[in-house]
């Protein structure tokens, strides 16, 4: 079960549309809840170039945390992905380089070649890794959105939206460490080398703009310059969409000004932490004594600039449990209430695996009760 939320209705005529008046289409998202702060065409298919790596970059953190490959995997780079072209770090072929050096340079460079030859390490092809790339949007119930390569180069029917990269965003950030790449600004690949490569991130806003530490760049000839940019001051993190600028200029200024415009315009009111500990379940028959339930989530709730926090009540349902329970599994839900109305749901977890006890290791455990004195 996902969180809901009771949505913040922006009225259109309440923003000044001239915020991005070059952009083919953009969208402004508080990435904790999802709101809509702003919005142009946002569900109008087009190219959105690099953009589309951002996917990719999901798949490979969701890799990482599955523990089906490693920071420290060497990936070695096919012919296919040494011959891309465009934006790249210059694999050659049969070249290695690490997980982490190859994530280095998909989130800093926007490097095609360091895209394909994880596709490769991943699915065994790029066109397998395209497919899970489609399914993994389907699954965030994303209706504007098909991708044909994991790159983003133009190509008939690659295509997807504001509303959809904001989507796509925001779920990338759920990963919190895409920001440990995402916010580098320079860094070297291959530098204890003869061929030492300079890395900068083209994200210049990182540079330009408080509180921004990601996300991606894009551009080419379809979809013109684009930028999928979050940026995070006090609790309030925010995500701003731009595509089709006709330059890097126009494309850092207007989302600049989206980002001035939240910021300006709204704050965050966290209730809980990810990490706030909201219930602890004795275990009898389990590796762990206790099961510690955990928001997925940061819980908060968004406000206009100068509204008063409120206080809220909590309500915690949790059904039958079963072991053995994954790390990260949805065991429960805490609810958010207001005025006995509930505002907001989200999903309590174990962060922590847990294994029932085999039948030797509960015959001793009852023992040990039995002598300490500790079973009646």
């Amino acid at each position: 079960m996902s969180f809901v939320f009771l949505p913040f209705m922006v009225q259109a005529e309440e923003i000044d549309t001239s915020l991005i008046s070059q952009a083919k289409a953009g969208i402004l998202m508080d990435a904790n809840s999802g709101e809509i702060l702003f919005e142009k065409k946002k569900d109008e298919p087009l190219a959105v170039a690099s953009m589309t790596k951002m996917v990719a970059q999901i798949i490979i953190l969701e890799e990482i945390e599955k523990g089906h490959i490693k920071w420290t995997d060497t990936v070695k780079a096919s012919s296919n992905a040494s011959g891309m072209g465009g934006s790249q770090i210059f694999l050659a072929t049969g070249e290695e380089l690490t997980v982490e050096e190859m994530m280095k340079g998909i989130s800093m460079a926007s490097a095609n070649d360091a895209t394909v030859a994880m596709a490769e390490y991943i699915s065994g092809s790029e066109v397998a890794f395209v497919k899970k790339m489609n399914e993994k949007v389907k699954s965030l119930g994303l209706k504007n959105t098909q991708f044909k390569n994991c790159t983003g180069l133009d190509e008939e029917g690659h295509y997807s939206s504001a509303y959809d990269m904001a989507i796509i965003a925001k779920e990338l950030l759920k990963h919190e460490e895409i920001l440990r790449f995402s916010s580098m600004y320079e860094d070297y690949l291959r530098k204890d080398t003869n061929n030492p490569f300079w890395l900068v991130n083209t994200n210049r806003l990182l540079r330009s703009y408080e509180g921004v530490d990601g996300l991606k760049t894009g551009h080419t000839d379809a979809a013109l310059y684009c930028l999928a940019a979050t940026a995070k001051k006090n609790d309030l993190r925010l995500i701003a969409i731009v595509l089709g600028e006709e330059n890097s200029k126009v494309r850092n200024n207007e989302t600049m000004a989206l980002l001035d415009y939240g910021f300006q315009n709204y704050k965050m009111q966290i209730l809980k932490h990810k990490n706030d500990l909201m219930k602890e379940i004795p275990l009898q028959k389990a590796n762990k004594q206790t099961l510690k339930l955990y928001p997925k989530e940061d819980i908060g709730i968004l406000k206009k600039t100068g509204e008063q926090d409120k206080k809220y009540e909590y309500e915690i349902k949790i059904p039958t449990l079963k072991l053995p329970i994954q790390k990260n599994q949805s065991l429960g839900t805490l609810q958010v209430k207001l005025d006995q109305k509930v505002i907001k749901e989200v999903d309590l977890v174990s962060q922590e695996e847990i294994k029932p006890l085999s039948f030797f290791k509960l015959f001793q455990k009852i023992v040990q009760q039995i002598v300490s004195g500790s079973m009646k």
